[in-house]
């Protein structure tokens, strides 16, 4: 039999916890292994969305990101201060969220052009968002009398949004998480036992799948820490979806993820990659499901001190960005203490909906660019359809789409009864538009082709004087550590370039034959004895070394050589590296060839 056991006999409201007993051996079916048609079923939904709500809400929303006069707190307040767990959970006592209002939320989202709202049902804290019966450390040891989570699952069902739930995997407050804090003053003498924290986890999983689903989502996280393995996330996979079979689960359900770039390297566990507060460079390819999880400002849970908002513009960009690459965007919310969203959140996702309102249709059930890259923005596709998203309106009014189809009908998709015309060229489709943008965020342009997009050769050539520009941003990433990054300047470059075997190719047409001096626009950590680097221009390789700089954010143009070039016509050029002495092959903005003579 089952026994509530109170830690405390001071706080038994906010305390209680059931003890479960180790969890015994199972062998659950194994739903990992399902046919391809049998997956794009359970997927479809979540592909055809693109655009989801976060929303990460609960009792560290009391202090607001601020204690002891330090102001940069968030959702990781318990960890980051280190608050004796019976210090910290005073603020359950505090929390009332009397102007919560489920409906509104939805109405929110929904209008926001989101179709499915993730909400963390517990984070890291181990506090859970409703009426558990298995401990009080939930909404029932604080003043709220309502089932906060019961009402978002009407509202969501209502409105016709998919809920989902955040649950962390790893638990501060809980007794039996192996790697106990040593501030969890409630804990008692007896050390952490990992099958009885499983089972409870298990039971709460339970109470969410069957007292609020169906579900669209488990998002699972906290995965990382060392009394978490491989094996705990297949079993725990394999339970949530013998409770619900058509349930999705995240990467993070195992010990697959490759840190924040959140897709799986070796053993993974999960339906989709998860990549957080970074958009990948690329796309993954067909049969590959990723959700980029971003916050507006720079915590995740309620800080009034943080007013970083990011613009609406771009909000709308990496909506469109993730899309462009076949991912999904996943937009945080951090409530406050009395359960409304903060004002800057509201208006913002305010002006994404009526962008999306317009624009929708380029974003929902869109798939990958067929372009690696495009000089005006990016690229959305269905069958028969390319959505081209403006972000550079081109001042002399022609936009050059590098494809081969015949063009039935093109026109922009805030004025759709207008058709703009173009013409078949030697560098594409280009069409003739207006002198002003439409939309200040990104225009799209809705083409309409015949067959599959049969796409140009964008290679990028030597100028009349035959020097050669490489830039990062024009660059194909090739391996799974490599990514572009932003520095506070703004000017792109390739970075976390981490595995030696990772390396970056640009397609080049050359025109000029001849010896060539190279530079390399370039930032690497000091006192690192410098990378070794081989460059390779068609059949010629050079050898190059990568300096020492002030730091990865120092960025030094220096000569890296000379190369002798004996073609013309289209080529590649690749840069590989020999060694990594430090933390990072190099940070890399720029390559350029002059000729010598």
């Amino acid at each position: 039999m089952l026994m509530k056991t109170i830690l405390s006999p001071w706080l038994p409201v906010l305390t209680g916890l059931m003890l479960l007993p180790a969890a015994a051996p199972s062998a659950p079916a194994d739903f990992r292994h399902e046919s391809p048609a049998e997956r794009d079923a359970r997927m479809a939904w979540f592909r055809e969305a693109r655009f989801g709500m976060f929303i990460h809400w609960g009792v560290y929303a009391v202090p607001a990101g601020e204690w002891k006069g330090k102001t940069h707190y968030g959702e990781w307040f318990m960890e980051e201060t280190k608050m004796p767990v019976s210090e910290y959970e005073a603020f359950a006592r505090q929390f009332n969220p009397v102007r919560f209002d489920a409906r509104e939320w939805v109405r929110i989202a929904r209008n926001a052009g989101m179709k499915y709202m993730v909400i963390t049902s517990k984070h890291h804290d181990g506090f859970g968002l409703w009426r558990s019966a298995l401990t009080d450390w939930c909404i029932t040891g604080t003043p709220f009398p309502r089932d906060p989570l019961k009402e978002l699952a009407q509202a969501c069902r209502d409105a016709g949004l998919k809920l989902c739930f955040y649950h962390s995997i790893m638990d501060w407050h809980h007794p039996d998480w192996g790697t106990r804090r040593k501030w969890n003053d409630r804990a008692p003498a007896t050390p952490p036992v990992m099958d009885r924290y499983v089972a409870f986890m298990k039971g709460q999983l339970k109470e969410l799948i069957t007292g609020y689903g169906p579900l669209g989502i488990l998002w699972f996280d906290g995965e990382w820490e060392s009394p978490w393995t491989h094996e705990r996330g297949v079993d725990l996979y394999n339970y949530v979806r013998s409770l619900q079979p058509d349930i999705l689960v995240n990467n993070r359900v195992g010990k697959g993820r490759a840190g924040m770039a959140g897709m799986d390297r070796g053993r993974g566990v999960g339906d989709y990659g998860t990549p957080e507060q970074e958009i990948p460079a690329t796309g993954f390819g067909p049969g590959v499901d990723w959700e980029s999880c971003m916050t507006m400002n720079n915590h995740w849970g309620y800080n009034r001190h943080d007013q970083h908002w990011k613009s609406t513009t771009v909000l709308i960009r990496n909506l469109i960005d993730c899309a462009s690459k076949g991912g999904n965007y996943l937009l945080n919310v951090g409530p406050t203490a009395e359960g409304v969203f903060p004002g800057p959140s509201i208006e913002r996702l305010a002006a994404m909906g009526a962008w999306m309102q317009t624009h929708g249709e380029s974003i929902y059930g869109t798939t990958a660019s067929p372009f690696k890259k495009l000089a005006f923005g990016r690229c959305t596709q269905k069958p028969g359809k390319l959505y081209l998203h403006v972000f550079d309106w081109p001042a002399d009014g022609r936009l050059v789409v590098p494809i081969a189809n015949r063009v039935r009908r093109a026109h922009l998709l805030a004025n759709r009864a207008s058709p703009l015309q173009g013409e078949s060229t030697a560098q594409g489709y280009t069409l003739s538009v207006p002198p002003t943008a439409p939309d200040v965020h990104a225009a799209v342009v809705a083409l309409e082709i015949d067959g599959q997009p049969e796409v140009l050769s964008t290679a990028i050539a030597q100028a009349p004087d035959g020097t050669l520009v490489l830039n990062a941003a024009d660059a194909e990433l090739v391996g799974r550590t490599l990514r572009l990054e932003t520095k506070a300047d703004g000017i792109p470059n390739i970075g976390y370039w981490t595995d030696a075997h990772d390396s970056v190719q640009w397609a080049v047409r050359l025109t000029r034959t001849g010896t060539y001096k190279v530079e390399m626009t370039s930032a690497c950590e000091p006192g690192s004895a410098g990378s070794e680097c081989v460059l390779t221009v068609g059949n010629r390789d050079g050898s190059v070394t990568i300096v020492a700089t002030g730091g990865w954010g120092d960025f030094q143009t220096r000569p890296a050589g000379t190369l002798t070039l004996d073609q013309t016509g289209p080529t590649t050029v690749t840069l590989k590296a020999k060694t990594k002495p430090g933390m990072a092959v190099v940070n890399l903005r720029r390559i350029t060839f002059t000729p010598a003579d």
